[in-house]
């Protein structure tokens, strides 16, 4: 008698090792505990700097009027806002795992002055609930380290977009110089959770969220994987030294 075949892939929680069907649900209660506090905590942790990356990433996508966006782990919908605030008659679609993410957003001001041009999905995004060939730009920030397989994303990510249509990732990535990597790592490892504590009350989730950065693949590693799902003129620009980066692709 054969034993029952079991899957035993196994993928990282931070620095913990777990079973890869594990994953999504361990990020999905760190995020809904988080989510009342998401944005403060955003401010505090890079001084208000994940504000000029946002932009940085706008300035560099370009949105042009009548546009359609998935913007995917898009949580409290900033970079939505940002995106249908340069193209007029854009539409934006948030679509987030966790439903009390999109619940702060949607309490958001700019939520209510955008309703007619904005929507809200809970959804995977590895396995997004949209039809082939939907969307004209693609934008994830500070998701795609969180997602269970990458890859499968990054796949989804190009079956869902238009012919023409565009990828952009913004992420934590790697600084080149070594030193100033130690540097910030040592600010990360011993300020952010005991900031989490003080203003959400829950160091295990920051804990979490500074180990997820350093897993997340390098710049070229990163875009190696861009390549692979298939987009086309991959590139990336580094921003703060490469505290985070830019990667963006096209659905040729």
């Amino acid at each position: 008698m054969t034993a029952p075949k079991t899957d035993d892939s196994t993928t990282h929680f931070g620095f913990q090792t777990v079973p890869e069907g594990e994953k999504a649900g361990m990020v999905h209660g760190v995020f809904s505990r988080v989510a009342s506090k998401y944005d403060v905590m955003n401010d505090l942790m890079s001084m208000g700097i994940h504000r000029v990356w946002k932009d940085a990433m706008m300035d560099w996508l370009a949105p042009r009027p009548g546009q359609r966006l998935l913007d995917v782990a898009g949580g409290t919908g900033d970079v939505a806002f940002r995106f249908l605030k340069r193209a007029p008659g854009a539409t934006a679609l948030v679509c987030d795992m966790t439903e009390p993410m999109l619940i702060e957003g949607r309490k958001r001001a700019e939520a209510e002055q955008m309703a007619s041009s904005l929507d809200w999905v809970v959804g995977d995004a590895m396995a997004l609930p949209f039809e082939d060939n939907s969307f004209d730009v693609y934008t994830i920030s500070f998701g795609i380290r969180n997602v269970v397989r990458v890859q499968d994303a990054l796949k989804e990510a190009y079956r869902v977009l238009k012919p023409g249509g565009r990828l952009m990732v913004l992420e934590f990535s790697q600084i080149p110089n070594e030193l100033m990597q130690k540097a910030y790592d040592l600010y990360s490892f011993n300020v952010i959770p005991v900031m989490g504590q003080i203003v959400a009350n829950d160091r295990d989730s920051y804990q979490y969220l500074v180990e997820s950065i350093r897993k997340f693949p390098d710049q070229e590693t990163f875009l190696a994987m861009i390549r692979a799902a298939g987009f086309s003129q991959a590139k990336y620009r580094n921003l703060t030294m490469g505290i985070a980066a830019l990667h963006s692709g096209w659905k040729i």
